[in-house]
């Protein structure tokens, strides 16, 4: 078979790869514990299931317009206006199967062959695998420990080119746990200001999972409202992964185009599911705020676990829910270590490389697993640290 030469530069999602060796290790009678995945354990709220069934009983099993129906459009565009305090139109709105599509769609839609993408790094790796994909060029700002995984003004300016086509943020982000704080934020927008032309995709997936202070959003930036794309979602909030639905919020001339793209890949999003997510946005939000309470729960109790280990040092994340400790006290490289503790400890975890070049000495781990399995974790890694010569 011949594939076409793009499907070469094409990545993946190294936690499906540890997923997948993880399980061959289950089927051999270990025992592990999966802090590699980053999918909440929690169960859809029960209110949200009875919206997606009674949609299912009362004919909703039909097409639906590729942008989204037209009360999830409305509903989310009252949601975005409300928390970003910002105006949004419905028509601004297109919905998708996961956030995913968004990144995909918008890279498409803007990027041509050479153009290129400011990006963080390390960074969810999709956002380099697409922009690779269509024949970008991505450009990155390394996110430091030592900077407390923000952007450093000066870096982000000086990558800067006049190639640069599109900026990426993700604030609450992954891998690192990391925030932009609202003077991040408005620097960045005083930078952004000097190039119009430049768009930005927000990755705010996050949004409702922080710890501390008030979120911020580029979009409510003077001037930046027009030019930015907002990806948001009902997985991470509202533990919806495998309902997949997410959305973005753009530029109406935008969002026509993105919804042409729609129609040219999966049509549109299941319609109970957009029912259901009516129901997430609109409905109680009391769960969300419990399950934001558990994490802070297991983010303080993994944190301190990781920070009693020889040569680990992991700062305490200000949102979603993952630790990123330094590792490179332990004399071990990410990938390295990321093996031993897979096959010696039987715990799950993700090397920094999968996030790019920048998360060499750090592994990500997803504490959306419980505090029962958090602490035996840290257990277990401490005997194997121990073991491999850390004292």
């Amino acid at each position: 078979m011949r594939l076409a030469s793009r499907m070469s530069r094409l990545g993946t999602e190294t936690a499906f790869s540890v997923l997948a060796k993880a399980r061959a290790l289950e089927a051999q009678g270990r025992q592990i514990i999966h802090l590699e995945i980053g999918e909440p354990d929690f169960d859809t709220p029960e209110n949200i299931i009875e919206a997606g069934c009674r949609a299912l009983r009362d004919g909703q099993t039909h097409y639906t317009p590729a942008a989204g129906i037209p009360q999830l459009r409305e509903a989310i565009a009252a949601d975005v206006a409300k928390s970003r305090g910002i105006a949004v139109d419905p028509a601004q709105v297109v919905v998708t199967p996961g956030g995913k599509p968004i990144m995909f769609f918008i890279i498409l839609a803007l990027i041509d062959e050479g153009d290129e993408v400011l990006m963080p790094n390390p960074a969810f790796p999709i956002y380099e695998s697409m922009v690779d994909f269509v024949g970008g060029k991505p450009v990155f700002v390394p996110l430091r420990q030592e900077h407390g995984f923000r952007f450093d003004l000066d870096e982000f300016k000086a990558g800067l080119t006049d190639r640069t086509r599109l900026v990426i943020l993700n604030s609450p982000a992954n891998p690192t746990g990391g925030i932009l704080t609202k003077a991040d934020i408005e620097g960045l927008a005083n930078i952004l200001r000097e190039r119009p032309e430049i768009m930005i995709l927000s990755d705010e997936i996050y949004s409702r999972l922080l710890y501390t202070g008030e979120f911020a959003s580029i979009a409510a930036e003077p001037e930046m409202a027009d030019r930015t794309i907002i990806l948001d979602g009902f997985s991470k909030t509202y533990a919806m992964t495998g309902w997949r639905l997410g959305y973005g919020v753009m530029p109406k001339e935008l969002a026509e185009q993105v919804a042409k793209l729609q129609v040219n890949s999966n049509s549109c999003v299941n319609a109970a599911t957009q029912w259901a997510g009516i129901e997430a946005i609109t409905g109680p939000q009391d769960s969300v705020e419990r399950m934001l309470a558990e994490f802070r729960g297991r983010r303080d109790l993994i944190v301190s676990g990781l920070n009693a280990l020889p040569g680990v040092e992991c700062l305490t994340p200000e949102g979603a829910f993952y630790a990123f400790p330094n590792i490179s006290g332990t004399g071990h490289s990410a990938a390295d270590l990321a093996d031993l503790l897979l096959n010696e400890a039987g715990v799950a975890a993700l090397a920094g490389t999968a996030f790019g070049k920048y998360g060499e000495g750090h592994l990500r781990f997803s504490y959306a697993n419980s505090r029962e399995n958090i602490s035996l974790a840290v257990s277990r890694m401490g005997e194997v640290l121990s073991k491999s010569g850390m004292r």
